[in-house]
C-alpha cells in the first residue's frame, strides 16, 4: 500500500484491557495515516470507546451477523486491521473482502509457554505488537504518548472524591488465579500509610465489605457500586494505584499513574505489562513470586489453583506491596 489508507476499520471484541492496549493503535492511525478511523466491538465495551476523539465512528456487534456484515460492506473500507483474530474476525474479512492487516496472537508460543514453560515470546509488548501489524500495511510508530482512556463529561462530580491524597487498590480480576485472596489484601492494605479506596465489580463486593469491616475509617470501599467510569476517575485522581494484571492496571497507565501490579497465575513474559508513556516519571513497580516451576499455568487464569495451593499469590510479599508505593512518590 503506497499511500495511507483512506478509511480503515479496527477490530477488538473484548475485553477491558485488550482494548484499551489498543488505544494507541487508534491515535497513530488517526494522526499518522490521517485516515477515517471506524472500530468494531461489543456492545458490552463500548463505553471504553464511545468518548474517543481520534474515532469517527463506532460499530457494536449485534446479534445479526448479516446486518453487520451490510452495513460495514457499504463503508467500503480501505484497510481492516483486524486485532483480535479468531473465527468470527475470518467470518467477518471474508465476507467484506477488503485489504487486510491482522495481528498473530503467538498461540503457540504461548502454549509452549504455559504448557513446558519454553519461552518463545519475542522481547515486545502487545501495544508494539498490535502497532507492527497494523504497519504492515503503511508504516506506523509508537508515539511514546502511552495508552488513551477518556471520561465522559459527566462523570465530573461523583463519586465525591475521598480526601487527598489516597491509593485506589482495585482488588478484582476476572478469574481467581490472577487475585491476592482477601486475607492477603488485609495485609497488603494495613502496610499502605495513605487513606485507600478499594475498586471492584459486584463480584468483589463481599471481598470490599470484609476487607472494611476490618481496617474502619481508613478504607473507601466502592466495590460493587460503580460503573467502569467512575471507578476509573477514582483510579486518575489516586496518588497511586495497586492492581492485579487485569483491566484496571491498563486503564491506571492511561492515567500515567505510579502503579504497583501483582502477578499470579500470568507472568510479564506475555507482553502485558503496564504501557506507560515513554517520559513517564516512574515506571512502576512489579511483584510475581519467583522461582515456581508451575507458573504460568494459563495464559489468561483459572477459577481455582490446577495444583490447589496457590502458591503464585499465597506466597507474594505483601508487607513489600504495601510499602512499595512509597519509593514512587
Amino acid at each position: 500500500m503506497r499511500t495511507p489508507p483512506r478509511k480503515v476499520l479496527i477490530v477488538r471484541f473484548s475485553s477491558i484491557g485488550d482494548i484499551v492496549l489498543t488505544t494507541p493503535v487508534i491515535r497513530a492511525v488517526k494522526q499518522q495515516w490521517g485516515s477515517e478511523v471506524h472500530y468494531l466491538t461489543k456492545p458490552g465495551y463500548a463505553e471504553l470507546l464511545r468518548h474517543n476523539p481520534y474515532l469517527d465512528r463506532l460499530h457494536l456487534l449485534p446479534a445479526d451477523f448479516a446486518t453487520l456484515i451490510s452495513t460495514l460492506r457499504d463503508e467500503r473500507f480501505d484497510l481492516i486491521v483486524d486485532l483480535h483474530r479468531n473465527l468470527r474476525t475470518l467470518r467477518l474479512k471474508l465476507a467484506l473482502r477488503r485489504p487486510v492487516v491482522a495481528f498473530d496472537k503467538l498461540n503457540f508460543r504461548k502454549w509452549l509457554l504455559v504448557n513446558f514453560k519454553i519461552d518463545r515470546m519475542p522481547a515486545m509488548h502487545i501495544v508494539e505488537r498490535y502497532l507492527a501489524a497494523a504497519g504492515r500495511a503503511y508504516p506506523l510508530a509508537s508515539d511514546g504518548r502511552g495508552l488513551d482512556y477518556f471520561l465522559p463529561p459527566e462523570i465530573a462530580a461523583e463519586p465525591p472524591i475521598p480526601s487527598q491524597p489516597y491509593v485506589a487498590i482495585a482488588i478484582g480480576a476476572a478469574h481467581a488465579t490472577k487475585r491476592l485472596p482477601p486475607e492477603r489484601l488485609l495485609e497488603v492494605c494495613k502496610a499502605v500509610e495513605l487513606p485507600i479506596v478499594l475498586l471492584g465489580g459486584p463480584a468483589e463486593r463481599d471481598s470490599g465489605a470484609w476487607l472494611a469491616a476490618r481496617l474502619g475509617e481508613a478504607v473507601h470501599n466502592y466495590c460493587g457500586s460503580l460503573d467502569l467510569h467512575a471507578s476509573a476517575r477514582l483510579i486518575r485522581d489516586a496518588q497511586r494505584v495497586i492492581t492485579h494484571d487485569t483491566g484496571m492496571m491498563h486503564i491506571a497507565a492511561a492515567f500515567n499513574k505510579p502503579i504497583v501490579s501483582v502477578w499470579g497465575n500470568t507472568v510479564p513474559a506475555l507482553g502485558m505489562t503496564p504501557w506507560l508513556p515513554r517520559a513517564a516519571p516512574a515506571p512502576g513497580r512489579l511483584f510475581e513470586v519467583q522461582g515456581l516451576a508451575c507458573r504460568p499455568c494459563s495464559k489468561i487464569g483459572h477459577a481455582t489453583c490446577p495444583r490447589g495451593h496457590f502458591r503464585c499469590m499465597q506466597r507474594q510479599d505483601t508487607i513489600a506491596i504495601g510499602t512499595a508505593l512509597r519509593e514512587q512518590a
